[in-house]
């Protein structure tokens, strides 16, 4: 992996991630963030005892612009500037323009609940300069580069005290919110870990307590020896949708092996992991004959320099549809329970992915 990195002329931090050497007279290019209004900040929520972010100067990011408009394509032309240089690199990684998450965040306003600066980084992470390209149309050695930047920017973004969590995910598709149509996916650097990270490593330490396994890599043996669930096994990699599911067509991947972190993975196990993910997401375009929006969260150990033997790397997929024809949107009992009513069984749709055939 080649790393260049650049200071772009409003202070944020660019880094280019290559399979191949990468120029040093690379330059920055030129758009900048607005330089005012950027201070999130933290409000405590009493009776679900979590911490909600407040970042109403979002509202003025770019929102779904035409299809040929594209402000992260590179530009070598100065009057139309864009987040991206021009150049032979394969992934671009920069600050957001409209962070929800900031180091610079100060001064929270008074309420009648407690309040707090909302540190923390946001990134962007470009997946190719292609702007018609997608995750899941890229070549697997591009894909384990990707593998390997989250792991990089994981590291980098726990070295901040301030970050106790780090979450790379992806939105594709305006189904689920996307406002920019070109490949790209997000990294969330948090002051504290989230509720649903929270919750998962409770039960792992729980389980491992008890045990002394992690509890994924239990449950991923049962998988394999069940068999009817699996969409793609390899040596080191599985891809599967869980007995749990709570989405129709919600699937999980992860490594055979447990690993805490994108950046303790081994050669071996990105290899196998990139042939799952585009194995997924070829599954996923194959079935519905068009590009499937989802959201794909990579769930990850506390960065809170411990270690973490119970913790399970591992990718989770919530696509937005119920069936082949009917959009999946969340419920009453969904949004106001926290009970997933989910009208497929995980044994279906497994069924339907596993007969979708794709080469690459």
């Amino acid at each position: 992996m080649y790393i260049h990195e650049i200071t772009k002329p409003d202070g944020r931090n660019l880094t280019l991630y290559s399979r191949r050497p990468i120029a040093r007279n690379i330059g920055p290019s030129l758009l900048s963030a607005p330089s005012e209004g950027i201070n999130p900040h933290l409000r405590w929520h009493p009776l679900r005892g979590e911490w909600v972010a407040y970042a109403a100067y979002r509202q003025g990011r770019t929102f779904l612009p035409p299809p040929e408009y594209n402000p992260f394509a590179p530009s070598a032309d100065p009057r139309n500037p864009t987040e991206l240089p021009t150049g032979d690199y394969d992934i671009a990684v920069f600050d957001n323009r409209f962070p929800t998450l900031t180091s610079a965040a100060h001064n929270p306003p008074q309420s009648i609940v407690v309040t707090r600066p909302a540190k923390g980084h946001c990134e962007v992470v470009v997946f190719t300069q292609d702007p018609q390209g997608s995750l899941g149309g890229l070549p697997l050695d591009h894909i384990e580069l990707l593998l390997q930047v989250w792991g990089h920017r994981t590291e980098m973004l726990s070295a901040a005290k301030q970050v106790q969590y780090v979450l790379p995910f992806e939105n594709r598709g305006v189904e689920v919110g996307v406002t920019l149509h070109h490949p790209h996916g997000q990294i969330y650097g948090y002051p504290m870990v989230p509720p649903v990270p929270q919750r998962i490593n409770d039960n792992e330490i729980a389980h491992f307590g008890t045990t002394g396994r992690p509890l994924l890599q239990d449950l991923i043996a049962a998988e394999l020896a069940h068999g009817e669930r699996v969409i793609y096994q390899g040596n080191h990699a599985i891809a599967f949708v869980p007995a749990w599911a709570r989405y129709p067509y919600e699937v999980w991947i992860a490594p055979v092996e447990a690993a805490p972190y994108l950046s303790a993975l081994r050669s071996e196990q990105r290899e196998d992991l990139a042939r799952a993910l585009k194995t997924v997401l070829l599954k996923y375009d194959k079935l519905w004959q068009r590009p499937f929006p989802y959201l794909m969260a990579w769930y990850q150990a506390p960065t809170d320099k411990r270690p973490h033997p119970e913790s399970h790397l591992h990718a989770e997929f919530y696509p937005p549809y119920r069936t082949r024809d009917k959009l999946k949107y969340l419920a009453g009992t969904e949004l106001a329970a926290g009970l997933f009513a989910n009208d497929t069984l995980p044994e279906d749709t497994a069924r339907e992915l596993r007969s979708v055939e794709v080469i690459f």
